[in-house]
Protein backbone atom coordinates (compact mmCIF):
# COMPACT_ATOMS: atom_id res chain seq x y z
CA UNK A 1 0.00 0.00 0.00
CA UNK A 2 1.72 3.38 -0.98
CA UNK A 3 1.07 6.70 1.27
CA UNK A 4 -1.30 7.88 -0.55
CA UNK A 5 -3.76 5.02 -0.67
CA UNK A 6 -3.19 5.07 3.11
CA UNK A 7 -4.05 8.80 3.28
CA UNK A 8 -6.81 8.31 1.34
CA UNK A 9 -7.62 5.09 3.82
CA UNK A 10 -7.61 7.48 6.52
CA UNK A 11 -9.71 9.92 4.78
CA UNK A 12 -12.42 7.65 4.64
CA UNK A 13 -12.09 5.72 8.16
CA UNK A 14 -12.28 9.67 9.73
CA UNK A 15 -15.37 10.14 7.71
CA UNK A 16 -16.89 6.77 8.72
CA UNK A 17 -16.51 7.56 12.61
CA UNK A 18 -18.23 11.16 11.83
CA UNK A 19 -21.20 9.75 10.62
CA UNK A 20 -21.20 7.01 13.47
CA UNK A 21 -20.50 9.94 15.85
CA UNK A 22 -23.98 11.90 14.11
CA UNK A 23 -25.49 8.94 14.60
CA UNK A 24 -24.77 8.25 18.31
CA UNK A 25 -25.73 12.18 18.64
CA UNK A 26 -29.23 11.47 17.16
CA UNK A 27 -30.11 8.01 18.81
CA UNK A 28 -28.57 9.39 22.30
CA UNK A 29 -31.12 12.55 22.07
CA UNK A 30 -33.60 10.89 20.77
CA UNK A 31 -33.71 8.30 23.67
CA UNK A 32 -32.38 10.72 26.81
CA UNK A 33 -29.52 8.12 26.85
CA UNK A 34 -27.90 9.72 29.93
CA UNK A 35 -25.37 7.67 32.38
CA UNK A 36 -25.77 10.31 34.65
CA UNK A 37 -29.58 10.73 34.60
CA UNK A 38 -30.01 6.66 34.74
CA UNK A 39 -28.42 6.38 38.44
CA UNK A 40 -30.50 9.68 39.50
CA UNK A 41 -33.47 8.44 38.34
CA UNK A 42 -32.74 4.97 40.57
CA UNK A 43 -31.78 7.45 43.66
CA UNK A 44 -34.43 9.79 43.64
CA UNK A 45 -37.21 7.72 41.84
CA UNK A 46 -36.64 3.96 41.97
CA UNK A 47 -37.01 3.60 38.01
CA UNK A 48 -34.51 1.78 36.36
CA UNK A 49 -35.39 2.35 32.69
CA UNK A 50 -32.60 4.59 31.64
CA UNK A 51 -30.16 2.25 33.94
CA UNK A 52 -31.67 -0.84 31.78
CA UNK A 53 -31.06 1.40 28.19
CA UNK A 54 -27.23 1.73 29.24
CA UNK A 55 -26.70 -1.97 30.50
CA UNK A 56 -28.29 -3.01 26.84
CA UNK A 57 -26.07 -0.91 25.14
CA UNK A 58 -23.43 -2.71 27.30
CA UNK A 59 -24.33 -5.98 26.31
CA UNK A 60 -24.44 -5.66 22.90
CA UNK A 61 -20.92 -3.84 22.71
CA UNK A 62 -19.66 -7.10 25.07
CA UNK A 63 -21.25 -9.53 22.20
CA UNK A 64 -20.40 -7.42 19.15
CA UNK A 65 -16.55 -6.94 20.31
CA UNK A 66 -16.07 -10.34 21.28
CA UNK A 67 -17.63 -12.06 18.54
CA UNK A 68 -15.24 -9.55 16.47
CA UNK A 69 -12.36 -11.14 18.05
CA UNK A 70 -13.89 -14.91 18.06
CA UNK A 71 -14.08 -14.23 14.10
CA UNK A 72 -9.99 -12.51 14.55
CA UNK A 73 -11.06 -9.27 13.12
CA UNK A 74 -10.14 -7.49 16.08
CA UNK A 75 -7.87 -7.74 19.71
CA UNK A 76 -8.04 -6.51 22.60
CA UNK A 77 -4.73 -6.29 22.94
CA UNK A 78 -4.69 -3.77 20.15
CA UNK A 79 -7.04 -1.17 22.68
CA UNK A 80 -5.19 0.87 25.84
CA UNK A 81 -7.92 -1.32 27.24
CA UNK A 82 -6.21 -4.25 27.90
CA UNK A 83 -2.49 -3.19 29.08
CA UNK A 84 -0.83 -5.99 31.39
CA UNK A 85 -0.39 -3.10 33.55
CA UNK A 86 -3.39 -2.65 36.13
CA UNK A 87 -3.61 0.51 37.47
CA UNK A 88 -5.98 -0.56 39.80
CA UNK A 89 -6.01 2.95 42.28
CA UNK A 90 -5.91 5.14 39.18
CA UNK A 91 -9.67 3.62 37.77
CA UNK A 92 -10.69 3.64 41.67
CA UNK A 93 -9.84 7.64 42.26
CA UNK A 94 -10.34 8.72 38.44
CA UNK A 95 -13.90 6.71 38.27
CA UNK A 96 -15.16 8.41 42.23
CA UNK A 97 -14.15 11.86 40.85
CA UNK A 98 -15.84 11.72 37.36
CA UNK A 99 -18.83 9.86 38.90
CA UNK A 100 -19.04 12.47 41.37
CA UNK A 101 -18.33 15.58 38.89
CA UNK A 102 -20.72 14.17 36.42
CA UNK A 103 -23.71 14.64 38.66
CA UNK A 104 -22.61 18.02 39.46
CA UNK A 105 -21.79 19.30 35.79
CA UNK A 106 -25.50 17.73 35.04
CA UNK A 107 -23.75 15.04 32.79
CA UNK A 108 -21.16 12.97 31.82
CA UNK A 109 -19.06 13.98 28.78
CA UNK A 110 -20.78 12.68 26.28
CA UNK A 111 -24.32 14.10 27.69
CA UNK A 112 -22.17 17.51 27.74
CA UNK A 113 -21.68 17.29 23.96
CA UNK A 114 -25.50 16.80 23.37
CA UNK A 115 -26.64 19.78 25.73
CA UNK A 116 -23.81 21.62 23.74
CA UNK A 117 -25.72 20.83 20.84
CA UNK A 118 -29.44 21.71 21.88
CA UNK A 119 -27.92 24.95 22.85
CA UNK A 120 -26.92 24.66 26.41
CA UNK A 121 -24.64 27.51 27.20
CA UNK A 122 -23.88 26.31 30.23
CA UNK A 123 -22.51 22.63 28.94
CA UNK A 124 -20.73 24.59 26.61
CA UNK A 125 -19.01 25.90 29.81
CA UNK A 126 -18.61 22.54 31.13
CA UNK A 127 -17.14 21.24 27.73
CA UNK A 128 -14.19 23.85 27.66
CA UNK A 129 -13.32 23.95 31.11
CA UNK A 130 -13.60 19.81 31.40
CA UNK A 131 -11.17 19.99 28.72
CA UNK A 132 -8.71 22.40 30.28
CA UNK A 133 -8.35 20.30 33.13
CA UNK A 134 -8.33 16.99 31.30
CA UNK A 135 -5.23 18.31 29.36
CA UNK A 136 -3.33 19.43 32.95
CA UNK A 137 -4.15 16.05 33.34
CA UNK A 138 -2.63 14.73 30.41
CA UNK A 139 0.10 16.95 30.00
CA UNK A 140 0.53 19.64 32.69
CA UNK A 141 0.47 20.11 36.82
CA UNK A 142 -2.26 17.35 37.49
CA UNK A 143 -0.03 14.72 34.82
CA UNK A 144 2.61 15.07 36.97
CA UNK A 145 0.36 14.59 40.22
CA UNK A 146 -0.93 11.75 38.63
CA UNK A 147 1.83 9.76 37.78
CA UNK A 148 3.34 10.20 40.93
CA UNK A 149 -0.01 9.06 43.37
CA UNK A 150 -2.49 6.79 41.96
CA UNK A 151 -0.73 5.64 38.64
CA UNK A 152 2.18 4.37 40.36
CA UNK A 153 -0.25 1.67 42.73
CA UNK A 154 -0.60 -0.65 40.07
CA UNK A 155 -0.58 -4.67 39.09
CA UNK A 156 1.61 -5.82 36.51
CA UNK A 157 0.10 -8.88 35.11
CA UNK A 158 1.83 -12.04 32.90
CA UNK A 159 -0.53 -11.19 29.81
CA UNK A 160 -3.21 -8.39 29.10
CA UNK A 161 -6.41 -7.82 31.67
CA UNK A 162 -8.96 -8.47 29.48
CA UNK A 163 -10.50 -12.02 30.81
CA UNK A 164 -10.34 -13.71 27.61
CA UNK A 165 -6.45 -13.38 27.70
CA UNK A 166 -6.27 -13.85 31.30
CA UNK A 167 -8.28 -17.55 31.16
CA UNK A 168 -5.76 -18.32 27.81
CA UNK A 169 -3.10 -17.90 30.25
CA UNK A 170 -4.56 -20.04 32.82
CA UNK A 171 -6.13 -23.08 30.66
CA UNK A 172 -4.43 -22.69 27.39
CA UNK A 173 -7.22 -22.28 25.21
CA UNK A 174 -7.32 -19.95 22.33
CA UNK A 175 -8.02 -16.31 23.33
CA UNK A 176 -10.56 -15.89 20.23
CA UNK A 177 -12.36 -18.75 21.25
CA UNK A 178 -12.36 -17.61 25.01
CA UNK A 179 -13.89 -14.57 23.25
CA UNK A 180 -16.60 -15.22 21.64
CA UNK A 181 -17.74 -17.62 24.78
CA UNK A 182 -17.20 -15.12 27.33
CA UNK A 183 -19.09 -12.11 25.04
CA UNK A 184 -22.28 -14.24 24.70
CA UNK A 185 -22.02 -15.57 28.39
CA UNK A 186 -21.75 -12.13 29.91
CA UNK A 187 -23.65 -10.20 27.11
CA UNK A 188 -26.44 -13.00 27.67
CA UNK A 189 -27.05 -12.32 31.52
CA UNK A 190 -26.65 -8.53 30.88
CA UNK A 191 -29.75 -8.80 28.20
CA UNK A 192 -31.69 -11.21 30.62
CA UNK A 193 -31.55 -8.66 33.09
CA UNK A 194 -32.70 -6.03 31.24
CA UNK A 195 -35.57 -7.94 29.80
CA UNK A 196 -36.46 -8.75 33.37
CA UNK A 197 -38.99 -5.94 34.04
CA UNK A 198 -40.95 -4.94 31.40
CA UNK A 199 -39.66 -1.58 31.49
CA UNK A 200 -36.26 -3.00 29.70
CA UNK A 201 -38.74 -3.95 27.03
CA UNK A 202 -39.67 -0.62 25.80
CA UNK A 203 -39.19 0.98 22.50
CA UNK A 204 -37.46 4.16 24.50
CA UNK A 205 -34.74 1.20 26.11
CA UNK A 206 -34.19 -0.80 22.51
CA UNK A 207 -33.85 2.15 20.37
CA UNK A 208 -31.20 3.46 22.94
CA UNK A 209 -29.55 0.59 24.19
CA UNK A 210 -29.73 -1.16 20.44
CA UNK A 211 -28.47 2.07 18.49
CA UNK A 212 -25.95 3.16 21.22
CA UNK A 213 -24.39 -0.41 21.49
CA UNK A 214 -24.48 -1.25 17.73
CA UNK A 215 -22.43 2.33 17.62
CA UNK A 216 -19.45 1.24 19.93
CA UNK A 217 -19.08 -2.19 18.34
CA UNK A 218 -19.23 -0.31 14.54
CA UNK A 219 -16.83 1.92 15.72
CA UNK A 220 -14.22 -0.65 16.83
CA UNK A 221 -14.92 -2.15 13.45
CA UNK A 222 -13.65 0.63 11.63
CA UNK A 223 -10.73 1.44 13.46
CA UNK A 224 -9.64 -1.91 14.32
CA UNK A 225 -10.25 -3.88 10.86
CA UNK A 226 -10.94 -1.53 8.29
CA UNK A 227 -8.30 1.65 9.67
CA UNK A 228 -5.80 -1.35 10.37
CA UNK A 229 -2.68 -1.57 8.01
CA UNK A 230 -0.53 -4.43 8.54
CA UNK A 231 2.50 -1.98 7.46
CA UNK A 232 2.56 1.40 7.08
CA UNK A 233 4.76 2.86 4.38
CA UNK A 234 6.27 5.46 5.92
CA UNK A 235 7.11 3.32 9.19
CA UNK A 236 7.17 0.05 8.18
CA UNK A 237 5.42 -0.59 11.06
CA UNK A 238 1.35 -2.06 11.62
CA UNK A 239 -0.85 1.07 11.78
CA UNK A 240 -4.11 1.86 13.23
CA UNK A 241 -4.97 5.34 11.24
CA UNK A 242 -6.44 8.35 12.82
CA UNK A 243 -5.90 7.50 16.15
CA UNK A 244 -4.77 9.67 18.80
CA UNK A 245 -3.65 6.53 21.13
CA UNK A 246 -1.82 4.75 17.34
CA UNK A 247 -4.23 1.86 18.80
CA UNK A 248 -7.27 1.14 17.82
CA UNK A 249 -10.39 3.30 19.54
CA UNK A 250 -14.16 3.45 19.90
CA UNK A 251 -15.73 6.22 21.28
CA UNK A 252 -14.84 8.32 24.60
CA UNK A 253 -14.96 12.02 25.36
CA UNK A 254 -13.21 13.23 28.27
CA UNK A 255 -9.44 13.02 26.33
CA UNK A 256 -10.61 14.26 22.67
CA UNK A 257 -12.45 16.86 24.44
CA UNK A 258 -8.64 18.15 25.71
CA UNK A 259 -7.14 16.92 22.03
CA UNK A 260 -9.84 19.10 20.08
CA UNK A 261 -9.09 22.01 22.79
CA UNK A 262 -5.44 21.30 21.40
CA UNK A 263 -6.43 21.60 17.31
CA UNK A 264 -8.32 24.28 17.61
CA UNK A 265 -5.62 26.57 19.58
CA UNK A 266 -2.71 24.90 17.42
CA UNK A 267 -4.86 25.08 13.89
CA UNK A 268 -2.01 26.37 11.99
CA UNK A 269 0.64 23.43 13.56
CA UNK A 270 1.05 21.28 10.69
CA UNK A 271 1.52 18.40 12.73
CA UNK A 272 -1.80 18.50 14.52
CA UNK A 273 -4.05 16.36 12.64
CA UNK A 274 -7.62 15.51 12.80
CA UNK A 275 -8.15 11.84 14.34
CA UNK A 276 -11.15 9.45 15.70
CA UNK A 277 -11.99 11.08 19.16
CA UNK A 278 -12.13 14.83 17.46
CA UNK A 279 -14.13 13.85 14.60
CA UNK A 280 -16.62 12.01 17.14
CA UNK A 281 -16.62 14.90 19.52
CA UNK A 282 -17.59 16.84 17.06
CA UNK A 283 -19.95 14.65 15.46
CA UNK A 284 -22.06 13.91 18.73
CA UNK A 285 -22.58 17.76 18.88
CA UNK A 286 -23.48 18.23 15.39
CA UNK A 287 -26.10 14.76 15.52
CA UNK A 288 -27.71 16.74 18.97
CA UNK A 289 -27.91 19.51 17.14
CA UNK A 290 -29.80 18.51 13.96
CA UNK A 291 -32.29 16.56 15.88
CA UNK A 292 -32.73 19.55 18.32
CA UNK A 293 -33.46 21.93 14.95
CA UNK A 294 -35.64 18.68 13.59
CA UNK A 295 -38.11 18.25 16.97
CA UNK A 296 -37.39 21.98 17.28
CA UNK A 297 -36.61 21.56 20.78
CA UNK A 298 -33.47 23.69 20.23
CA UNK A 299 -33.23 26.04 23.40
CA UNK A 300 -30.63 28.48 24.83
CA UNK A 301 -30.05 27.82 28.24
CA UNK A 302 -27.89 29.58 30.45
CA UNK A 303 -26.80 29.61 34.56
CA UNK A 304 -29.55 30.45 36.60
CA UNK A 305 -26.93 32.61 39.26
CA UNK A 306 -23.53 32.27 40.52
CA UNK A 307 -23.40 28.95 42.92
CA UNK A 308 -25.15 27.10 39.90
CA UNK A 309 -22.07 28.46 37.59
CA UNK A 310 -19.90 27.26 40.54
CA UNK A 311 -21.23 24.01 40.89
CA UNK A 312 -21.04 22.90 37.36
CA UNK A 313 -17.50 24.45 37.07
CA UNK A 314 -16.04 21.85 39.75
CA UNK A 315 -18.10 19.08 38.60
CA UNK A 316 -16.20 19.62 35.16
CA UNK A 317 -13.00 19.88 36.51
CA UNK A 318 -13.51 16.51 38.09
CA UNK A 319 -14.56 14.93 35.00
CA UNK A 320 -11.53 16.25 33.18
CA UNK A 321 -9.36 15.25 35.95
CA UNK A 322 -11.19 12.34 36.72
CA UNK A 323 -12.05 11.49 33.36
CA UNK A 324 -8.22 11.23 32.43
CA UNK A 325 -6.89 9.41 35.41
CA UNK A 326 -9.60 6.34 35.07
CA UNK A 327 -8.61 6.55 31.17
CA UNK A 328 -12.26 6.70 29.84
CA UNK A 329 -15.80 8.24 30.85
CA UNK A 330 -19.09 6.38 31.22
CA UNK A 331 -19.09 5.64 27.30
CA UNK A 332 -15.24 5.47 27.33
CA UNK A 333 -14.81 3.20 30.06
CA UNK A 334 -18.32 1.72 30.86
CA UNK A 335 -19.22 0.65 27.06
CA UNK A 336 -15.71 0.77 25.26
CA UNK A 337 -13.40 -0.40 27.78
CA UNK A 338 -15.93 -2.91 29.27
CA UNK A 339 -16.78 -4.59 25.40
CA UNK A 340 -13.13 -5.67 25.47
CA UNK A 341 -14.04 -7.40 29.33
CA UNK A 342 -10.68 -5.69 30.78
CA UNK A 343 -10.80 -5.87 34.25
CA UNK A 344 -9.34 -1.97 34.72
CA UNK A 345 -12.45 -0.87 33.08
CA UNK A 346 -14.66 -3.01 35.25
CA UNK A 347 -13.10 -1.04 38.14
CA UNK A 348 -13.59 1.95 36.32
CA UNK A 349 -17.14 1.55 35.84
CA UNK A 350 -18.11 0.75 39.13
CA UNK A 351 -15.72 3.18 40.58
CA UNK A 352 -18.05 6.16 38.12
CA UNK A 353 -21.52 4.52 39.22
CA UNK A 354 -20.70 4.69 43.04
CA UNK A 355 -19.20 8.29 42.78
CA UNK A 356 -22.28 9.09 40.76
CA UNK A 357 -24.58 7.71 43.54
CA UNK A 358 -22.72 9.34 46.19
CA UNK A 359 -23.19 12.80 44.15
CA UNK A 360 -26.99 12.32 43.47
CA UNK A 361 -26.89 12.33 47.50
CA UNK A 362 -25.07 14.91 48.03
CA UNK A 363 -27.08 16.97 46.04
CA UNK A 364 -30.34 15.68 47.85
CA UNK A 365 -28.68 17.03 51.06
CA UNK A 366 -27.91 20.33 49.99
CA UNK A 367 -31.34 20.84 48.65
CA UNK A 368 -32.88 19.30 52.16
CA UNK A 369 -30.36 22.11 53.91
CA UNK A 370 -32.08 24.95 51.98
CA UNK A 371 -35.50 23.74 52.43
CA UNK A 372 -34.76 23.90 55.82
Amino acid sequence: MTLAEVNTLQTQVLWAVFGLALAFGVIAQRSHFCTMGAVADIVNMGDWTRMRMWVLAMAVAIVGFNGMVGLGWVSAADSIYAAPRLTVLSALVGGAMFGFGMVLASGCGSKTLLRVGAGNLKSLVVLVVMAVSAFATLRGVTAVLRVNTVDAVALNLPVGQDLPSLLAHATGLPVATLAAVLGCVVGGLLLAWVLSRAEGRSVEVWVGGLGIGSVIVAVWWVSGQWGHVAEHPATLEPSFLGTASRRMESFSFVAPSAHLLDWLIYYSDGSKRMNLGLVATLGVVLGSAAHAVFTRSFRWEGFRNARDTGTHLAGAVLMGVGGVTAIGCTVGQGLSGVSTLGLGSVLALLSIIGGAVAGVHWQAWQLEREVA
